[in-house]
């Protein structure tokens, strides 16, 4: 895209734009390597943001990062036939939002999430900046003087993109390009670009593509009479004569038609989907196995604590959005019950109905789990917004029912203080380090006890060929007793009344 930055010209008076917005972080700052954003709220600490041991074998990590090499593309000597990697120029960008008075630290947080954003996106954040008015300007989103004081920002840091801290109207957005000369875009945009990179599977990708359609059908702009396909008529009636009688269509309306038929073939798509994960499900509940749905905040450390729980191997990155697509694990309680823990995508302030509406299917795993475990950042300056955030998303697919456990993530970050305080928010909460191990042992005991039992109490026995109905049993229920006698195996056990009826002809 070219690049259109505007540059103040030397005969005016350099406007200092510290004075009319609230500045969240400087040109120097980011010049000199401070990451004010990335370091303070949505991203974790270098230090801890390493895999350990127990998160698995983790190729999703090598393959995103990996370089791929193209033989026969260089024009050095013969011998030489890898291809010369090059830096990639990554966008420059300065952030823009608006909040009413009294409100100030929340928008500073919803700012620097935003700068978490754009980098997992492949941004560098040059510069942040806030305005305080009652409501969004309805034309240009800050006013026309904030938007020309934030032109002359946006040329004195040489950013290339302007990213509003909200979900801009297509009129909004077009208005406040033509002031500040960039591109600008918003909120939403960034969450589906990353969403776009991230998601892997088939359904995954549908399911961005849906959302990403969703949001663009009302914001296709057309670019005036070259772009018609309705010229003809007559000469001396203004219109255009032969030659020029276009299929009656606008190349406008051609695209959303053609967006229309795309968004159908994709919900056909997500819709076929729905048979095959619906028979594992249903597998899983005839055999009752219990279902654990690990729901939370994006870069709670959900993907962490799934492989601390079952070493399941499942990617762990320091960047939102790293998991798009559900991961069922099995695992075992003390007693030997087999139980599923999911993980699933996470959620964000402000997240895009097309996205929610896009990932139901996979939000479907959160509704029909037996229990959930909501992970917050422990070391997050907000953590309330966070539960607030997730349970409005649970309460969106119907889940506000099922059982919750809160866990505090990333206890190792946590001062006493703050801990305190979070017992105060949460006085149930279990406080768990998935780098470190702490907590991990009483998040499985609570786990366990949240666990359904088996509901049919039997009294079996059970012939010794039929030793697989005891493999079942110890599986699936609960043993009482068990004692081998001479016509088989004795079992006082709980079970469900799917197996309770394979072992009627064998009930004492």
């Amino acid at each position: 895209m070219t690049d259109t930055t505007s540059t103040p010209s030397t005969d005016e008076t350099p406007v200092d734009p510290v004075d009319p917005v609230d500045r969240v972080l400087s040109h120097a700052e980011a010049r000199s390597g401070v990451r004010v954003f990335g370091s303070a709220q949505a991203l974790q600490d270098v230090t801890t943001a390493r895999g350990g041991d127990t998160d698995g074998d983790q190729w999703d990590r090598e393959e995103r990062a990996a370089l791929r090499r193209v033989p026969g593309l260089s024009t050095e000597l013969e011998d030489v036939t890898e291809v010369e990697y090059r830096q990639l120029r990554l966008e420059n960008v300065v952030l823009v939002g608006v909040h009413p008075q009294g409100e100030q630290e929340d928008a500073e947080n919803s700012l620097r999430e935003l700068a978490a954003l754009a980098e997992t996106a492949g941004a560098v954040v040059l510069d942040g900046v806030l305005q305080r008015r009652p409501h969004p300007d309805p034309a240009t989103y800050v006013g026309r003087g904030k938007a020309e004081e934030l032109r002359d920002v946006v040329a004195a840091v040489g950013a290339d993109t302007v990213i509003a801290d909200t979900e801009l109207a297509p009129s909004q957005r077009r208005a406040l390009e033509d002031v500040v000369k960039v591109k600008v875009i918003d909120r939403t945009t960034v969450i589906l670009d990353i969403f776009s990179q991230h998601a892997k599977s088939r359904e995954g990708k549908a399911q961005v593509e849906l959302a990403q359609l969703e949001y663009l059908l009302p914001r296709l702009r057309g670019w005036g009479d070259s772009m018609s396909r309705q010229a003809g008529g007559q000469v001396g009636a203004g219109g255009a004569g032969m030659g020029s009688r276009g299929p009656g269509e606008t190349k406008i309306e051609l695209d959303r038609r053609r967006i229309r038929t795309r968004m159908a073939q994709l919900r056909r798509q997500i819709k076929d989907f729905g048979p095959a994960r619906e028979a594992k499900r249903a597998e899983r509940k005839r055999n009752t196995i219990p279902s654990v749905a690990i729901a939370g905040y994006t870069n709670a450390g959900k993907s962490s604590l799934l492989n601390r729980l079952t070493s399941a191997g499942v990617l762990v990155e320091n960047a939102l959005f790293a998991t798009l697509d559900a991961t069922v694990r099995r695992s075992q309680t003390e007693d030997g019950r087999v139980y599923t823990l999911t993980d699933t995508v996470g959620f964000v302030r402000n997240l895009p109905h097309q996205l929610v509406e896009a990932f139901r299917s996979t939000l479907e795993e959160v509704a029909d789990a037996d229990v959930i475990v909501h992970v917050v950042d422990g070391s997050h300056p907000d953590p309330a917004a966070q539960l607030s955030t997730v349970r409005d998303v649970i309460g969106d697919v119907g889940a506000r029912d099922i059982p919750e456990i809160v866990v505090f993530n990333k206890a190792d970050l946590i001062d006493p203080d703050t801990r305190l305080v979070l017992r105060g928010l949460e006085p149930d909460a279990v406080f768990v380090s998935s780098r470190t191990g702490e907590g991990v042992v009483d998040l499985r005991a609570v786990v366990e006890d949240r666990l359904p039992l088996p509901a049919v109490e039997v009294r079996a026995l059970i012939p010794y060929h039929r030793g697989d109905l005891v493999s079942a049993i110890h599986e699936q229920g609960i043993i009482v007793t068990q004692a081998h006698e001479e016509g088989g195996t004795a079992v006082h056990a709980h079970v469900s009344a799917y197996l309770a009826a394979k072992l009627a002809d064998y009930l004492v």
